[in-house]
């Protein structure tokens, strides 16, 4: 299993994998790591990614981009009315207010929401990743911009489960950028010491995002994040409706009038600005066959760019001075200043930079996949099939975030996260209710950019009033989870009972220990499931000290004596004694994001339609392969084709009138068919030329096989010659063995002359009376019968005892007449007059019967 890191862009989409090697980017279907966040639906199948772009223009009205910024929003927004008002597709409000989109598909009319876009996409990446790793993908790791709120998170984690991704945690991009820079800095500060701060400036095609970190070794923390949806889109359509008006007054013509020619001037000014920021020179514009036939050109410079373009600039130069002060920092705090995304290479904001922060734009990052890195990195952190160091990320809440209640003294409102509050986080709240309640959660009014500053409503149940009728402690939870998403997550109330009983010293110890657990689990972090999680807590208000502590003991220091405490055990007076239960209260919430049923819905239909898709990826494969095959074979029985001269002239004729009619099929009536007409014709085709095929491969490899197994007989007959000759290498063949090879060489050639004497005078329009596979056969068994004789090994010599025992002999006597020299004298002496003597093994000991 893999992990991997997924980018998603409102333009184009990264994915990247953490591997033992590192980190790597995965490439598409078509060899290119970025893929296209489009969606197309082209008659009976979906086009996803690139080639759903290439069909933009031609296909306009059902291939859907842009999508991004519609998630989790409702269609009478003014956000999503400026999206759909360049929109090529058409798009409804659906009866909860949220957006439809309504395509062809199918040859139906279908209405999806941005979600089940996504999630499409989704799907895509996903079988990209599978193709190049070669195993399941399931964890993973989305990023999505700071200041997507609660509604647009959760759209995204509906669109990630409905593609039937496992998202392990939705990532900030901005953080994304950040772990990608500090995860493999080796020179980082250590915790004690000042932290080096770093500033992110990401510019893409919708958005414009800049953040401040402080990276400390093994950890970094945001500080401030701030944005506009200032990005490359905003400049092309500055230059487009520049060149508009240009050709209005020259050509007479109105691009926006048609959307068709707009989209085409969309694509053009967009290749004209990536130019621009290369070359200061005034660069070229020109359209053919614009529109009404007629051809446009025109040219721009980069300065009357960034002057048609200064609004934008304005907007970039106020955001960037506005992280300044929310961060806090000063120009000198800042250690370097990296730039990512696509359109942070215009020269202008690159100067902006430098003039704002006084730092020199740093490039340090991959500019276009720093953040799908950022995110496999993360997803490995988090993933338990992978091993990797840990680095630690704190994150900040973008917005302000307040929760409101009602109860008999009126309504009440407080602030639980402050804007660029840490996260994740968890807050405990204590209230004392004796009724239900209900929660509302919402960011502070004018603080987000969306219409709504709703974030749910949360319906407390169970709760009710003690035996005397007063109000009970109720902690309420207020949680920031790792998606970055606002909840109220559990809601405890604490029951606390008084009872008359004696008590004991060792049952009144009992019961206090019993109390005060039942205390501490409800005030402290090590008896919350977020402070196992690690996650800080803040305890608004009540506190344990009116409770006995855990490790009281009583009268261990009261100073009576071993009678007075013997005397109280049985005489002691009924006490009273507190005991607190803990009850989970029933959470009803009320939120963004679509209910169960709603997702098993969808993720149904995407299943099948990624079944349609495949089914109908097998039909046009079978589609192709037929129409292939009509035009190999015309072109092989043709008088030039290979297989000319081994058909039947009239057999040719019938099977070219039979191409010529399924030619004619294909592109009419059998336009649409299913999978297994495809396949019967091309069964039937296959059965008339395979044949033929066959006959070709058969008198093609007939002289090769001959050869070979001539040279077989030749190489028998050489060798029994030899051995008459008596060559020393085969002397130790017998006789016997030399003649069955013999008389299996003379066999063979007997029947190498028959078999050539057989396809004299044959027509190659007839099937060969010898197979090629009888041929490699007659010489198959030719050659194992004699390599098997031919190949056998000597046997090695042996060595008489008695000649052994002499040998030694000699050597010791060798060696006892070289006394005046020393032993290493000696041993070589004796190396040397041995020299050229065979060597002795214990093979040569033994008798070889």
């Amino acid at each position: 299993m893999s992990v991997i890191g997924i980018d998603f862009g409102n333009e184009s989409c990264y994915v990247a994998v953490a591997k033992a090697g590192g980190i790597e980017t995965i490439a598409n279907d078509y060899s290119l790591r970025a893929t296209p966040s489009f969606v197309a639906f082209a008659g009976r199948n979906r086009v996803l990614g690139v080639a759903a772009k290439n069909q933009q223009v031609t296909n306009m009205n059902n291939t859907i981009g842009n999508f991004k910024r519609l998630l989790g929003r409702k269609f009478n927004d003014p956000h999503v009315q400026d999206e759909l008002r360049t929109a090529p597709y058409q798009a409804e409000a659906l009866p909860d207010g949220g957006i439809g989109i309504r395509v062809n598909y199918l040859d139906e009319e279908h209405v999806f929401t941005p979600e089940q876009i996504t999630a499409m996409l989704f799907t895509k990446l996903k079988e990209d990743a599978f193709k190049e790793l070669k195993t399941q993908i399931n964890d993973c790791v989305i990023t999505v911009p700071s200041y997507f709120t609660n509604a647009e998170r959760q759209a995204l984690l509906d669109a990630a489960n409905i593609s039937g991704l496992n998202v392990l945690r939705l990532m900030n991009e901005t953080t994304a950028t950040a772990l990608s820079y500090g995860f493999y800095k080796q020179d980082l500060p250590a915790a004690e010491e000042k932290p080096r701060n770093v500033i992110f400036v990401d510019c893409g095609h919708a958005s414009l995002q800049v953040s401040a970190c402080a990276f400390h070794k093994g950890a970094l923390k945001m500080l401030a994040s701030c944005s506009d949806s200032v990005g490359g889109r905003d400049f092309d359509m500055v230059l487009a409706t520049h060149f508009n008006k240009e050709f209005q007054t020259k050509y007479k013509i109105d691009a926006s009038s048609k959307k068709r020619a707009f989209l085409r001037l969309l694509t053009e000014v967009e290749k004209l600005k990536k130019n621009m920021s290369a070359n200061s020179t005034k660069l070229p514009l020109n359209i053919e066959c614009f529109m009404n036939e007629i051809d446009v050109h025109s040219s721009l410079q980069r300065s009357e760019m960034e002057e048609l373009a200064s609004n934008l600039f304005k907007r970039i130069e106020g955001t960037m001075r506005k992280l300044l002060v929310d961060s806090k920092l000063a120009p000198e705090d800042i250690h370097s200043v990296e730039i990512v995304g696509g359109s942070s290479r215009i020269p202008a904001i690159k100067q902006l930079i430098e003039q704002i922060f006084g730092k020199p734009a740093s490039t340090t990052l991959n500019q276009d996949e720093a953040v799908s890195r950022g995110a496999a990195l993360q997803c490995a952190i988090l993933s338990p099939a992978v091993r990797v160091r840990e680095f630690s990320c704190t994150d900040v809440q973008a917005y302000p975030v307040l929760i409101s209640w009602t109860d008999a003294d009126g309504p009440h409102e407080m602030k639980v996260f402050e804007q660029y509050h840490a996260a994740p986080f968890c807050r405990l709240l204590t209230v004392h209710r004796k009724e239900p309640m209900t929660i509302n959660v919402h960011y502070e009014p004018n603080s987000v950019p969306y219409p709504e500053p709703f974030i749910g409503t949360y319906q407390l149940k169970g709760i009710k009033p003690d035996a005397n009728g007063e109000p009970q402690e109720v902690k309420v939870k207020v949680r920031i989870n790792n998606n970055g998403i606002i909840l109220v997550s559990s809601a405890t109330m604490y029951e606390r009972k008084e009872s008359e009983e004696p008590v004991s010293p060792t049952p009144a110890t009992n019961g206090d220990q019993k109390s005060g657990e039942g205390t501490q689990n409800a005030a402290s972090p090590e008896g919350d499931d977020a402070g196992k999680a690690g996650e800080p807590m803040d305890i608004q208000e009540g506190s344990d000290d009116e409770h006995p502590k855990k490790d009281s003991k009583p009268n261990e220091s009261s100073g009576e004596g071993w009678t007075q405490r013997v005397t109280r055990w049985f005489t002691s007076d009924k006490k009273k004694k507190v005991t607190t239960k803990q009850v989970e209260l029933t959470i009803d919430p009320k939120t963004h994001g679509f209910v169960l049923a709603d997702l098993s819905k969808y993720f149904e239909e995407e299943m099948k339609m990624i079944a349609n898709d495949r089914q109908e990826k097998e039909r046009i494969d079978a589609r192709n392969a037929l129409e292939e095959q009509v035009y190999e074979v015309r072109e092989k029985i043709q008088e030039d084709g290979a297989l000319h001269a081994y058909i039947d002239p009239q057999d040719a004729s019938a099977i070219c009138r039979e191409l010529e009619d399924t030619e004619n099929w294909l592109y009419e009536e059998g336009d649409s068919c299913e999978k297994g007409v495809y396949k019967e014709r091309l069964e039937k085709m296959r059965a008339k030329i395979d044949p033929v095929r066959v006959r070709c491969e058969e008198y093609g490899g007939h002289e090769q096989a001959f050869i070979e197994l001539g040279h077989a007989i030749q190489q028998t007959l050489k060798a029994v010659e030899q051995y008459r000759a008596k060559e020393p290498k085969y002397e130790h063949l017998t006789e016997t063995e030399m003649i069955n090879i013999t008389e299996a060489a003379q066999k063979a050639q007997k029947w190498y002359e028959e078999a050539r004497s057989k396809l004299v005078g044959v027509p190659k329009t007839q099937d060969p009376p010898v197979k090629l596979a009888d041929i490699r056969h007659e010489t198959q068994t030719l050659t194992t019968c004699t390599n098997s004789v031919l190949n056998r090994p000597k046997l090695k010599p042996s060595t008489p005892p008695a000649d052994q025992a002499q040998q030694n002999g000699s050597s010791a006597s060798s060696g006892n007449s070289a006394g005046g020299d020393s032993q290493q004298q000696q041993a070589s002496g004796g190396d040397q007059r041995d020299a050229n003597a065979p060597k002795q093994t214990t093979e040569d000991s033994m008798d070889v019967e």
